[in-house]
């Protein structure tokens, strides 16, 4: 069985785990529950992108939701064979379907909100100009790279799987990748950028947790090291400091 090839995209110093952002979600609406605008609006659900000026709702709400990663990425294209032939723009077909766990699928539900009532996020006016209608409404149970978005990463750099291949080798050579930038990383001084890796019945190709494991092994063995030799060279004495107890003895 061929290994399947992954296409990540890497963003860094973005914090998906700060406490305010993880908060700024409600999972009654993503279950496809019609809930009120005064239910999303407060501090422990949407707010402060729960509605918008008009009193519409947001759909779906919350921060998570509007900082969506939205670069469009296209399937690398050959350019250069290994060893310098060039070859004919060969398109190596990648997809974005299978890349969310299939227990994410289970967050999400139909929408209940009548498209009129609500609207997208702001930072989703590119994909839906116009905003919402019966036609276009999104259905985040089957849209995966949303579902892949909202699975918060624990690190300020993380990878996030954007395409794959699981069919067909990808040809040694020299590729190039189309991108639609639309993702801003400089406001918060970040940076962006694209994997591709392979992965087998082992994982992935990821040395963070081996050299972490190494590192931590190699401390524990040298305090270990430290702490012997210490006991052995100048030992630590143990004396009481109690006093004797005194014993009263009765004579019959």
């Amino acid at each position: 069985m061929k290994p399947p090839v992954l296409l990540y995209y890497r963003l860094t110093n973005f914090y998906q785990n700060h406490r305010r952002y993880v908060k700024s979600v409600n999972e009654d609406q993503l279950q496809g529950k019609d809930v009120p605008a005064s239910s999303l609006d407060t501090s422990d659900s949407c707010s402060p992108l729960a509605v918008d000026s008009n009193g519409k709702i947001i759909y779906p709400c919350g921060l998570m939701a509007n900082s969506l990663f939205n670069d469009t990425i296209f399937s690398p294209i050959l350019v250069q064979k290994r060893g310098g032939t060039s070859a004919q723009e060969e398109t190596y077909n990648m997809t974005n379907k299978g890349i969310a766990w299939s227990t994410d699928k289970d967050r999400y539900g139909p929408t209940t909100y009548d498209p009129s009532k609500i609207v997208p996020p702001p930072n989703w006016i590119n994909k839906f100009p116009n905003g919402y209608t019966a036609e276009n409404l999104p259905v985040l149970r089957e849209w995966e790279e949303f579902q892949v978005w909202m699975r918060t990463a624990g690190l300020p750099t993380f990878s996030k799987l954007a395409r794959r291949n699981d069919t067909t080798t990808m040809p040694s050579g020299v590729y190039t990748l189309d991108i639609l930038m639309n993702f801003p990383v400089v406001e918060y001084g970040g940076t962006k950028s694209i994997v591709l890796s392979t992965r087998t019945v082992m994982g992935g190709k990821n040395p963070f947790l081996g050299i972490a494991y190494v590192i931590v092994g190699g401390l524990c063995v040298l305090l270990g090291v430290i702490f012997t030799a210490r006991h052995l060279f100048k030992p630590r004495f143990v004396t009481s400091t109690l006093s004797p107890k005194k014993t009263n003895r009765t004579h019959f």
